[in-house]
C-alpha cells in the first residue's frame, strides 16, 4: 500500500503563491542592486617626504633624472609621485606621493635610486590642484605645532585668514598639507620673499613657521 500523502489543494496553491512572491523579489533585489552606482573609492593615502641631503648636493637636473627614476618603477609598489620640490641652497628634497603606505613609497625610492628621505609624513592636502606662476618665487614653509595641539579644521581656518590677507603682502598660498599626527603643517606659498610669506601669516593668524626654504617644483 502507498504511504505518499497528498498536499490538499488549498494548501499547494498558498505555497505556489508565496514561492512566487519571494522569486520575483530576488529578482526585483538583484536589479536594484545592479543598478545602484558603485561606493566611491577611498581617497588615496598621500605622503610628504624630505630628503636632507646637504648644502651643495642638490643640483636640479640630478633631481629631475632621479623623479624620472621613481616613475620608471612605481607602478610595482602601487604608488604615484605627483610633484616634487628641491631647495638648492640647503640641499633638501620634498616628495609628494599617493601610496598605500609610508614603506611603499621609500621602497620606490630604494629601488629607483637609493635615496631615502630622512622622514616621512602621511598628510592630507588642501587641494589636488595647484599651478605656480611661471617666473615667480616659491616656498614651502613648515609649522611643528605638536601632537595633539591641532586639528584639520583649525588648519583650514588658519588657511582662510592667510587668503584673506595674502595680497597685502604680494603672496598667494597655493596649497597645504597637515600631518595630524604631529601636528605638522607645511604651506607652498608663492611671494616676493620669505619675509613676505611669514609676515602673511603674521598678520593672519600668528602661527610662524620654524623653517622656509625658497624651492623650484617638478613633476
Amino acid at each position: 500500500m502507498s504511504t505518499e500523502r497528498k498536499q490538499p489543494a488549498g494548501r499547494t496553491t498558498a505555497v505556489a503563491q508565496i514561492a512566487t512572491v519571494l522569486a520575483t523579489a530576488a529578482v526585483g533585489a538583484t536589479a536594484t542592486a545592479a543598478d545602484r552606482p558603485p561606493p566611491p573609492r577611498p581617497r588615496p593615502r598621500l605622503y610628504l617626504d624630505v630628503h636632507d641631503l646637504g648644502p651643495g648636493k642638490v643640483d636640479a637636473a640630478a633631481v629631475a633624472e632621479a623623479h624620472k627614476k621613481d616613475l620608471a618603477v612605481q607602478g610595482r609598489h602601487g604608488v604615484r609621485f605627483r610633484a616634487y620640490w628641491f631647495d638648492e641652497k640647503q640641499g633638501r628634497v620634498y616628495c609628494l606621493a599617493e601610496a598605500p603606505s609610508a614603506e611603499a613609497a621609500i621602497a620606490t625610492h630604494k629601488e629607483a635610486h637609493g635615496l631615502l628621505p630622512s622622514r616621512v609624513r602621511e598628510v592630507t592636502g588642501d587641494s589636488d590642484q595647484w599651478t605656480p606662476a611661471p617666473g615667480t618665487k616659491l616656498y614651502l614653509d613648515r609649522h611643528e605645532l605638536g601632537p595633539g595641539k591641532v586639528t584639520a579644521q583649525e588648519v583650514a581656518a588658519a588657511h582662510e585668514k592667510d587668503l584673506a590677507v595674502q595680497a597685502k603682502h604680494r603672496a598667494r598660498f597655493l596649497n597645504y598639507w597637515f600631518d595630524e599626527e604631529t601636528g605638522t603643517v607645511t604651506c607652498l606659498v608663492e611671494a616676493p620673499s620669505a619675509e613676505a610669506a611669514v609676515a602673511t601669516h603674521k598678520e593672519a593668524h600668528g602661527l610662524l613657521p620654524q623653517e622656509i626654504d625658497e624651492v623650484k617644483e617638478g613633476r
